[in-house]
């Protein structure tokens, strides 16, 4: 099969007779009609076994060639595909498939024309691949192995040059020298522009636009061009001062406004941008009543008062402001002075204004604490400061001095005692004066008043508190036994002096002398040989305190003085009933506290007494409900959990109480009595009975307890005489056998002779426990003996 493109038709036929039908071989071999070849799928397929014999092939390969854009209106012919085994009589069908076969490329089955139908683009697609066979048209069976080639687009000038990211923006500093150059780059065009001239001005024209153009085939005839925008920016430099855009500001403000109240603003306009605008204001003159700041976000100036403002004093202020960039380019200094200055003119408007104190802070005043009723204490002074200066009045807030010990004279403001005063009550005393203009009741002020109360020595000295000191016995003469002070609720300006004596009533005293020490304060010495606490105990020394005054005051106060017995080493170990006694100079506060005390005390006495009586009568109520109490046994062998036992105090109580006979043939229960009594009255009484046996009985018990009873007798009065033992009643039980247990030794000893006459039948009555020891001593039977 052959490949004819456009044009080549006739001159391939005549190709083809010169050469003698001659095929030209694919890969420069020839193989037999019948050889595998590439599938749709990739795969081979075997049309027979291979044959050395060398067949001529029928496919001419070529490349189609079609140019792009195409405008024509009928379909443009592209090539033609023929086969060897085409005859021409219509038995052949051609088809094509592919990339655009039968949408972009269709081919004519009978002659194998082929036709582009689309206007082809190469900027879009270069090539097509596709695949032609040839086929019997009756039985649809391939005649020659499908084979593939291939159509190109060729390449006509048809786009222009295009700039892929425009438009483009570069910038370039003004004020930048001739020839300084800006790159302006990206992935489809790098532009490079020198500046022309100098002295760019951003602040005459901020930007510039340039067009662009690109054209190809080196700008020959026929080629294509493009073109874009680039705009230069002119970046700004700090090259302008601030400027204010007036010389002077006019602005008005009350002079009751408040420090810190704004009184108007002001602004430096400055030609560049961005931070070469920031600036900052100064005040260059009028600043001790007014301050100005800068508002970061307006760049405005702030002129606010810095210092309460007076019309009577001053009514109109100039103040000066000046404006300076933050940021100044030093290579632009030449250029002139980066500052600008303005004048602002401040009006101050009256107002009515309340009275003001004279000093404002505040007045402090004395007086004496002896001074009397009506006495002058100092004078407030206020007036009205505006211009009109009204009349003012005066009046004490009573919040301040409840007690109204002070007066105020509403004209004058002169101040008065009200009532006597007291230093030691209160040193200060602090008041509030009001001020207020006469006509005008709103218009008030007010002014604290200190006044310290000056000290009078009008309080005597005491001691410091109602002292007492105690002494050995055998004290040595000379030695300071103890030291005193005193308190004193006055104040002297030249501090406290006291003179210690002994009170003219201790004139006699040999005992003790008295002498000041330092700091204000006395020992007490003792003079003589030592003390005999048998003979005398307490000593009372009366001791007179005077101050320096004046005028002087004085009192007495008086030592306790015990004598005690002392160790080796001086330690006290005991004294003698002391007597106190308290300083004869009591207060009536301090008595009437002593007694409330002791009231109180009382009641508590009382109710404690009332809850014990009550306790006591619920508790005898309930012994005669029961009469048993916890008495603890204490076993020598160990009883384990046993030890404590509760025990009917009834069966103790009668535990010595015998029951009468009911007869004169039945003696007393011997069941009822103790083991011991049981076996001396068996002893005793033997085998008799009736009144006998009783009085024999009797007998023996009564010996038996007159030597029990001197045992508890001899024990209560070892009790009674024991100081250690508890100061409450209680019960103890004691042990005691006697003489002589009636039971006898129980040791074997004694019982390896066999002629032992003791009877321990008793033994079995036990218990159960005695019941096989009392077998192993019973009486033998004659049988058993005899045996």
């Amino acid at each position: 099969m052959h490949l004819f493109p456009i044009g080549q038709k006739l001159r391939v036929w005549t190709l083809l007779a010169a050469l003698g039908l001659l095929s030209v071989c694919r890969f420069g071999y020839c193989e037999a009609s019948r050889t595998s070849s590439p599938t749709s799928g990739g795969r081979k397929e075997d049309h027979g076994p291979s044959s050395l014999e060398r067949v001529k092939r029928g496919w001419v390969w070529n490349q189609f060639f079609v140019v792009e854009e195409y405008t024509g209106t009928e379909p443009l012919y592209v090539g033609k595909i023929h086969t060897d085994s085409d005859e021409g009589e219509g038995n052949i069908k051609y088809t094509i498939s592919g990339e655009g076969a039968g949408s972009i490329f269709i081919i004519d089955e009978l002659t194998g024309d082929i036709h582009a139908t689309e206007r082809l683009d190469r900027e879009e697609k270069a090539f097509y691949t596709l695949r032609a066979q040839a086929r019997n048209r009756l039985s649809d069976d391939p005649l020659e192995p499908e084979s593939e080639f291939v159509i190109k687009v060729q390449d006509i000038n048809d786009s222009e040059p295009k700039f892929l990211e425009g438009p483009y923006i570069g910038s370039v500093a003004e004020l930048s020298p001739i020839g300084k150059a800006r790159v302006i780059s990206n992935t489809a065009i790098a532009v490079i522009h020198r500046l022309a001239v100098a002295d760019l001005d951003r602040e005459t024209q901020d930007r510039y636009e340039l067009v662009v153009k690109a054209t190809d085939m080196a700008g020959q005839m026929g080629g294509l061009s493009g073109s874009t925008t680039v705009t230069i920016v002119i970046t700004d430099v700090n090259d302008n001062p601030p400027r204010f855009p007036q010389k002077m500001y006019q602005f008005s403000v009350s002079e009751g406004a408040a420090v810190g109240t704004p009184v108007g603003h002001v602004i430096a306009t400055d030609a560049d941008m961005g931070e070469n605008t920031d600036m900052t204001y100064l005040i260059k003159d009028g600043g001790e009543l007014f301050k100005v700041t800068t508002d970061v976000e307006t760049q405005e100036a702030v002129v606010s008062i810095k210092k309460p403002l007076d019309f009577e004093t001053r009514r109109t202020h100039n103040v000066v402001v000046e404006a300076v960039n933050k940021h100044v380019d030093p290579r632009f200094v030449d250029l002139g002075s980066f500052r600008d200055q303005t004048i602002v003119r401040v009006s101050v408007s009256d107002v009515d204004e309340p009275p003001t104190f004279k000093p404002p802070e505040g007045t402090i005043m004395e007086v004496q604490e002896d001074a009397k009723v009506g006495a002058l204490v100092g004078v407030v002074s206020a007036s009205d400061p505006d211009v009109k200066n009204k009349s003012v009045r005066f009046s004490i807030d009573r919040a301040t001095d409840q007690e109204m010990i002070f007066y105020i004279d509403p004209d004058s403001g002169a101040i008065t005692l009200g009532k006597n005063l007291d230093r030691e009550t209160a040193g200060w005393h602090n008041i509030t004066v009001k001020a207020v203009e006469a006509d005008n009741q709103t218009m008030a002020s007010h002014s604290p008043v200190s006044i310290r109360i000056l000290d009078v020595n009008d309080n005597p000295p005491e001691l410091a508190t109602p002292y007492e000191a105690s002494i050995c016995e055998d004290a040595k003469p000379g030695q300071v036994i103890h030291t005193i002070s005193v308190v004193d609720r006055d104040e002297p300006l030249a501090g406290h002096h006291f003179i210690f004596t002994l009170d003219p009533e201790a004139s006699s005293n040999r005992r003790f002398t008295l002498g000041d020490v330092t700091d204000n304060t006395a020992g007490i010495r003792m003079e003589g040989a030592g003390f005999n606490r048998h003979e005398q105990n307490v000593y009372f020394l009366p001791i007179l305190v005077v101050d320096s005054g004046p005028p002087s005051l004085s009192s007495t106060g008086t030592l306790t003085i015990h004598v005690c017995g002392c160790d080796t080493e001086g330690a006290i170990q005991s004294c003698n009933a002391t007597a106190y006694v308290m300083s004869a100079a009591l207060s009536p506060g301090a008595l009437i506290a002593l007694l409330v005390c002791m009231l109180i005390l009382i009641v508590l006495v009382l109710l404690i007494l009332t809850l014990k009586r009550h306790r006591k009568g619920q508790r005898i109520a309930e012994d005669e409900e029961d009469m048993r109490d916890n008495v603890i046994k204490y076993n020598d062998e160990g009883g384990g959990e046993q030890d404590t036992q509760a025990y009917d105090m009834s069966a103790l109580r009668n535990l010595y109480e015998f029951p009468e006979a009911k007869s004169c043939d039945s003696g007393p229960d011997i069941r009822s009595l103790p083991q011991w009594i049981q076996a001396n009255r068996l002893s005793v009484g033997g085998g008799r009975a009736g009144a006998e046996g009783a009085a024999a009985t009797a007998a023996a018990v009564a010996a038996d307890f007159s030597l029990f009873k001197g045992y508890i007798r001899k024990k209560v009065e070892q009790a009674d005489a024991d100081l250690s033992v508890p100061p409450y009643d209680s019960f103890q039980t004691y042990a005691f056998e006697g003489t002589s247990s009636p039971a006898l030794s129980l040791s074997s000893i004694h019982t390896l002779s066999t002629t032992s006459e003791q009877d321990f039948s008793y033994l079995s009555d036990w218990g159960p426990r005695f019941r096989q020891l009392a077998g192993y001593y019973a009486p033998g039977k004659p049988e058993e003996e005899g045996s």
